[in-house]
């Protein structure tokens, strides 16, 4: 049959209505944008929290993108990835989020060059990559880099070496930023600086290796105008030198800064050096709060003595730059008790103190630092704190007064919030605790805190015996020992499958491995019917695991599993709770705050108020109200605090147990979006991965 022709005015009508579709189709193509993220967990798809939180921008924020062209793989992808990144960023934050990326390659036509000198003024240098061409592995130097500019803040970000957790680095980054010029723009006074070096420390300066003293407060001083250029000239700079000026001295003495001191010697070409002191260190300042910077840093090594090394300029700068936003406060405090036995988180411990060292939480505190700002609560001095919404309690070893027990029930009848981590027995190592007790058998006594009386009565319990588990970790046993692998019962592993993925803040952990820890029950009956409150178990342990009760003793050697199969079962180890908590003083008196008696001057407290005002205090009484139902708060509860340690959590946040912490700290603050983003793309450290576990249990 022969085709059909177009003919007439019908035809042209057609046709013509064809090409203004066409037409139509091409102008929506150019003008709409439209996205869609079709992989699995949407890894190209910006979080929650990160649209939040760009969308919130009131001011431009423009991202400076510098990365070598031409990369092998896989760092090719990070460049894609990045770019797609962003791209969802700027859709996001509309006209006020910017980016551009920086030709930086290795040419030498004038626009590489200008854009690799513009890195470097930003602190992003090249860094070393592997390729592999040929079955040979060559290495080569690559720019992958970003910086972020809000308003005269600048970060930056100088290696990108993969995707994991990338879009957190870059939301988190924002968040700050936000936080620090919001804080900034609020200061009524300035954020003092001041150095203090006594300049009597010159002459003394070459004998400890350490030159430049006198120009130091010149070079400090640039460093300081260099940040007020980017922190809104919020700074002032002072230099006291105690050597000239008493006054300065009581300053150092005051703010505990290093002092040195030094009797008459001669050096070997017979010159008389005079007996003296000297004072070395930074303040930074503001409303009361105050954070030192060491200057000088007196090391301490075996044969060789005591080493002297003058603290580097460039890590000055940025040690200045995050002190001050520590002492301005520009995240959300949180608090963490630190009386009651429980491990310093502030400061390192001593070298070749074995002990504090196994104690060490220095992990820990760098990542709640770059989320929170830290105050250490001691329940010794005084009430909690206002405006802490969550309390970190840490291993505490020592028991707690009625009345302090108070202070913590109140702080949660408040709506706060309390993250526990109780252990239930403590470790004990005969002969004292020196380098050498690393190699003496610890044995374990049962705690009493008076803790546990107060989570009883909100419907927690832990119990007084240990989980053990045959799916546990697997420590390498060195060749001299006969080689291969022990299990150690007493760190079991989490599998995925025994994670509560019901909890948004737990859908990407994979799993975890626990120390040392007792399992954790709930009285339902309390916390449902009597309390209406929500219990959630967030981890249990594998269904081959058991109880180590009575007398208590890890050495891997002598655990074996039960004979009897009727012990195996999986065993709850983490819950939180949440609702309006009852008081565990409804209906009693307030607890008395033990005073001492007597005053340094041997009167008593009564007799020198008396003496001081003429008015007899003891009849001027004050009348605290106990809340005895609670505003909503939450407990997060499990059985150990080792989790929480050096060898478990590392600095840098990658394994999953670091992860599970700072998500539950998030959760209980009302963060358990950032919580959700932070774990969402992160390829962590597998689970059963131990940066180093002490051989002694």
């Amino acid at each position: 049959m022969p085709m059909k022709r177009f003919s007439g005015a019908a035809g042209y009508s057609r046709f013509l209505i064809y090409l203004v579709v066409i037409v139509l189709l091409n102008i929506a193509g150019i003008t709409l944008f439209f996205r869609a993220d079709l992989t699995s967990g949407k890894v190209y798809s910006l979080s929650e929290a990160s649209r939040k939180v760009v969308s919130t921008l009131s001011e431009p924020l423009t991202v400076k993108v510098f990365f070598s062209g031409n990369l092998p793989a896989p760092y090719n992808n990070i460049e894609r990835y990045l770019r797609d990144l962003l791209e969802e960023y700027a859709v996001a934050g509309n006209r006020y989020f910017n980016y551009r990326f920086y030709n930086v390659s290795g040419g030498e036509d004038d626009e590489s060059r200008k854009n690799r000198e513009l890195a470097s003024s930003y602190g992003i240098q090249p860094v070393q990559i592997q390729n592999i061409e040929h079955d040979q592995v060559k290495f080569q130097e690559a720019y992958m880099g970003m910086v972020l500019i809000h308003g005269d803040i600048i970060e930056a970000i100088p290696a990108i070496t993969s995707t994991d957790g990338l879009e957190y680095r870059i939301t988190s980054t924002i968040m700050k930023m936000n936080n620090k010029i919001s804080a900034l723009l609020r200061l009524k006074d300035k954020i003092s600086v001041k150095l203090i070096l006594s300049s009597s420390l010159a002459v003394v300066g070459p004998y400890m290796n350490i030159s430049g003293l006198p120009e130091l407060p010149g070079k400090i001083e640039e460093i300081v105008n260099r940040l007020n250029e980017k922190n809104y000239g919020r700074l002032s700079f002072s230099y006291l030198d105690p050597t000239l000026n008493p006054a300065d001295e009581k300053e150092a003495e005051h703010y505990e800064i290093l002092r040195l001191g030094w009797n008459e010697f001669r050096d070997r070409t017979g010159k008389t050096i005079p007996a003296g002191k000297g004072y070395a260190g930074i303040v930074v300042e503001h409303g009361g709060n105050f954070e030192t910077i060491e200057l000088i840093k007196a090391i301490r090594l075996p044969v060789f003595g005591t080493q002297y090394q003058l603290a580097d300029l460039a890590g000055l700068e940025k040690a200045i730059n995050e002190t001050a936003e520590n002492v301005i406060n520009i995240n959300e405090e949180i608090g963490y008790l630190a009386d009651h036995g429980t491990p310093p988180i502030g400061g390192l411990p001593p070298m070749f103190d074995f002990r504090r060292q196994q104690d060490s939480l220095a992990s820990l505190e760098k990542l709640l630092s770059e989320e929170y700002s830290i105050r250490q609560v001691r329940l010794s001095d005084g009430d909690i704190p206002d405006g802490l919404s969550t309390l970190i309690i840490a291993g505490p070893k020592e028991k707690f007064t009625d009345y302090e027990l108070y202070q913590l029930d109140q702080f949660l009848m408040k709506g706060n919030n309390l993250a526990v981590f109780l252990d239930s027995f403590k470790e004990v190592t005969p002969g004292g605790q020196g380098m050498m007790s690393q190699f003496r058998r610890s044995f374990y006594t049962p705690l009493d805190t008076g803790l546990e009386k107060l989570l009883e009565h909100y419907g927690l319990i832990v119990k007084k015996s240990i989980v053990l588990d045959e799916n546990s970790y697997r420590q390498p046993v060195p060749r001299r020992f006969g080689g291969g692998e022990r299990i150690i019962y007493f760190a079991p592993i989490i599998k995925n499958e025994m994670i509560n993925k019901d909890a948004a803040y737990l859908k990407n952990i994979k799993g975890l491995v626990i120390l040392k820890a007792s399992p954790v029950e709930i009285n339902e009956k309390k916390i449902k019917d009597d309390n209406g409150l929500r219990a959630v178990r967030l981890f249990s342990s594998s269904g081959r695991s058991w109880e180590m009760k009575g007398s208590i003793n890890l050495n891997p050697v002598f655990i074996r599993p039960p004979k009897d199969e009727e012990e195996f079962r999986s065993l709850p180890m983490a819950y939180v709770v949440e609702g309006s908590f009852p008081s565990y003083f409804a209906g009693r008196p307030v607890p008395e705050k033990k005073e001492p008696e007597k005053e340094e001057n041997g009167e008593g407290k009564k007799e020198k108020e008396a003496k001081e005002t003429g008015v007899d205090m003891s009849a001027i009484r004050g009348e605290r109200i106990t809340i005895e139902k609670g505003r909503p708060g939450k407990i997060f509860l499990i059985g150990t605090s080792a989790i929480l340690k050096d060898n478990v959590i590392d600095e840098e946040g990658k394994t999953p147990n670091a992860q599970f912490v700072m998500n539950v700290i998030d959760y209980l603050n009302g963060r358990e979006d950032i919580a959700v983003m932070r774990s969402r793309h992160r390829n962590s450290i597998p689970c059963g991965t131990l940066t180093r576990l002490q051989r002694r249990p």
